[in-house]
């Protein structure tokens, strides 16, 4: 299964805004999609308006499973499951747990009727944002147009290599950089994307175009709504439908890649 995770180490680059985007834009293009909030804010479900008396933290300490927790049909095929301040708790909690980094995944092997998952994460790497990565098997970078941003872009994918020397049997890919907020007038936004560019471990997953300054997106997370219920026009809308394609694409290539792998396996037969 396809398991997203979008993550950086610094705040206010566009990560929850990105990561229910995509949840919900591949879930309207057909894909069963489960929306997996782990950063205790919450924000994810808030900006779908969605609340559940049962969230991330009761499926981490095993009082609920993972189809208690799930509010199905948040959207047409996306499914949820919400996070509380709750979480917060959970480092403390679960600190004598084995191989509780993994926890989350062990968790989730009981889902059913999904086709890909998608993890919001908080910015720093706690418990849960292990737990997300170490589920996940593709990553998304959001980066905003400034130095501290790219910083923490730069910090998010060292901690990403950590973790891959720690579990050397988990992939995970980086399938996209991508520029939030981008205003190609600034010369912080052009900085921002030269730096980027500039990077050999990001420069491969850049999407350079990024995703536009939108005002759209502040009123749509303001009403609850996707920025395709809000504002199917906006140029907003138009940019995270380009970030869809380019996943689709990549979906489209792995699978290639991996009958032609399966076919010269058995070819010497």
């Amino acid at each position: 299964m396809r398991r997203i995770a979008v993550v950086n180490m610094k705040g206010g680059v566009g990560k929850t805004t990105t990561a229910v985007q995509i949840a919900s834009g591949l879930a309207a293009r057909g894909a069963r999609v489960l929306l997996v909030d782990t950063d205790p804010q919450g924000n994810a479900g808030h900006m779908l308006g969605i609340s559940s008396p049962l969230t991330i933290h009761d499926l981490m300490m095993g009082t609920a499973t993972v189809n208690d927790v799930v509010v199905r049909q948040a959207r047409t095929n996306l499914d949820i499951i919400a996070a509380t301040p709750a979480a917060f708790s959970l480092e403390t909690q679960l600190a004598g747990t084995v191989q509780r980094e993994t926890l989350l995944e062990r968790r989730l092997r009981g889902i059913t009727g999904v086709d890909l998952m998608v993890f919001d994460t908080s910015p720093a790497m706690s418990l849960l944002t292990y737990n997300a990565l170490l589920c996940a098997n593709e990553l998304i970078v959001p980066v905003g147009m400034d130095t501290m941003a790219l910083a923490g872009a730069r910090q998010t994918l060292d901690g990403v290599n950590e973790i891959r020397s720690l579990w050397p049997g988990r992939p995970l890919s980086l399938v996209a950089v991508v520029p939030t907020a981008v205003n190609t007038q600034t010369h912080a936004s052009r900085a921002t994307i030269e730096a980027l560019a500039a990077d050999a471990e990001m420069a491969p997953a850049l999407f350079t175009r990024g995703i536009r300054q939108c005002i759209d997106l502040t009123y749509a997370a303001a009403a609850h709504q996707t920025i395709w219920e809000y504002a199917p026009a906006s140029r907003a809308a138009d940019d995270y439908s380009a970030l869809l394609d380019r996943l689709e694409a990549n979906e489209g290539a792995d699978k290639s890649r991996a009958v032609t792998a399966r076919t010269e396996s058995t070819s010497h037969w």
